[in-house]
């Protein structure tokens, strides 16, 4: 029997590719050898040499190009992916996001009313614990290759003596167009942070262990600085950048 302190195979795949790619015998921006040489290689299946590459990729070392294969990153490389950050206005009026992609709902959005946590409620500067309407779920674009989860969380309080004071406001982006109908000029801010994921969110956006996602908070404001409803966004942080035009100020 071999010792029980053998490293798996997975383990021991991404053993070797990582010495490899320290040593200079896989340099910067050169293929890896294929999922299925290695296979062969290590006498595994396909799915086996994809969990090894997996820990090369959450520790940055290896990025896989869709239709092309798996290579070294340089320090210097781009991520394959850029997405620009932001909300436009159409001419029809209708407000879309800056990255032109056609976010679709896995599910049918469905308001829920939750109280709004100690977090969320200083971003909204409102009292903890304020009902607000709900909505949150897995979004996908590109035929599913990109999946995001979006939350969308409208105070009730911003709601008084509305149409919607008794019926739901639509989710975001539809959201925005309802607010200007209603007679606000809208302005957005964005907070973004990394970390790891919880469980149930890696699982609903196909992370491999130990890649984190960025968590992105936009808060919709007034012209008057007030807040009027706030948005999670929660992305795969592996291979992706933000792109964010910079207001110049003035006086």
């Amino acid at each position: 029997m071999p010792p029980s302190n053998t490293p798996a195979k997975y383990r021991q795949i991404a053993d070797h590719l990582r010495q490899g790619i320290l040593d200079g015998t896989y340099p910067a921006g050169q293929p890896l050898p294929s999922e299925e040489v290695l296979a062969k290689q290590f006498g595994v299946t396909r799915p086996t040499v994809r969990q090894g590459i997996a820990e090369l990729r959450a520790a940055g070392l290896v990025e896989v190009m869709m239709g092309r294969g798996m290579f070294v990153r340089s320090p210097h490389s781009r991520p394959s992916l850029t997405r620009p950050r932001g909300v436009r206005r159409e001419p029809d009026g209708r407000y879309v996001e800056a990255d032109g992609l056609r976010w679709e709902s896995a599910e049918e959005p469905t308001a829920t009313r939750t109280d709004a946590p100690l977090a969320l409620a200083d971003l909204l500067r409102i009292p903890p614990g304020e009902p607000m309407y709900t909505y949150a779920g897995l979004e996908t674009a590109e035929r599913g290759r990109l999946r995001q989860l979006h939350s969308t969380y409208v105070p009730f309080s911003v709601l008084l003596d509305t149409k919607y004071e008794t019926e739901a406001p639509p989710p975001a982006p539809f959201l925005y167009t309802a607010l200007a109908e209603l007679g606000h000029e809208l302005h957005f801010t964005e907070y973004l942070r990394t970390r790891m994921p919880l469980p149930d969110q890696a699982q609903a956006l196909r992370l491999p262990d130990g890649v984190p996602v960025l968590h992105i908070v936009r808060v919709t404001l007034d012209q008057s600085g007030k807040p009027l409803a706030l948005e999670q966004f929660h992305v795969p942080g592996d291979d992706l950048e933000l792109s964010y035009p910079l207001d110049v100020g003035g006086r």
